[in-house]
């Protein structure tokens, strides 16, 4: 049976699951009762991307599959525990008002997403530079460390990424980004 679901015969791959499946939802449940099933979707994509690889007999595969089964059940706990969350009825949910205009947080979602895309026509250089140093915030030295050149070199492809994108935008005079008062100041030194 498993040698035929390796060669892709589904009928032998269906009767593995159903051979496994509802002892393995069993042992789930002890381990992330609210989301068993969930897991077990995430284990049979594994076993299914996997099984090729797989030696072994049927007791063998259900073995493998239970291990595959508490390393997601694990996994799924410990992002629990770093980001715990409150169970609340759905019904609750349309009464709650929201935080910020659901609007406008909508356009910025458009805006930043656009200015991604801006920079992602750049060239690969210039575009991981500006990212680095202008979205994520670090310092040329770190910059050079992730990509491996020398902060001089981040520097001057962040400095004509802004450029071009400046030029893209309609303002040839300064980098894009910046205020003109920083742009004055450069040009006296």
């Amino acid at each position: 049976m498993i040698a035929a679901a390796q060669r892709g015969d589904e009928e032998a791959f269906r009767l593995l699951y159903r051979e496994v499946q509802p002892r393995l939802l069993r042992y789930l449940r002890t381990l992330v009762p609210c989301d068993a099933e969930d897991v077990a979707a995430d284990v049979w994509l594994e076993i299914a991307r996997g099984i090729q690889g797989f030696r072994g007999d049927v007791d063998d595969f259900r073995g493998w599959a239970a291990t595959i089964a508490r390393h997601r059940a694990l996994d799924l706990l410990r992002r629990v525990r770093r980001r715990p969350g409150v169970d609340i009825p759905v019904e609750e949910l349309t009464q709650l008002a929201a935080a910020d205009d659901t609007a406008g947080g909508a356009l910025d979602a458009l805006s930043t997403d656009t200015a991604v895309a801006l920079i992602a026509t750049l060239p690969r250089d210039q575009a991981e530079a500006v990212m680095l140093r202008v979205v994520v915030g670090l310092s040329a030295e770190a910059a050079g460390e992730v990509l491996g050149k020398r902060p001089g070199a981040i520097r001057t492809a962040a400095h004509r990424g802004l450029r071009r994108l400046a030029e893209r935008l309609g303002h040839p005079d300064r980098p894009a980004g910046r205020r003109r008062e920083t742009t004055v100041r450069l040009r006296k030194r």
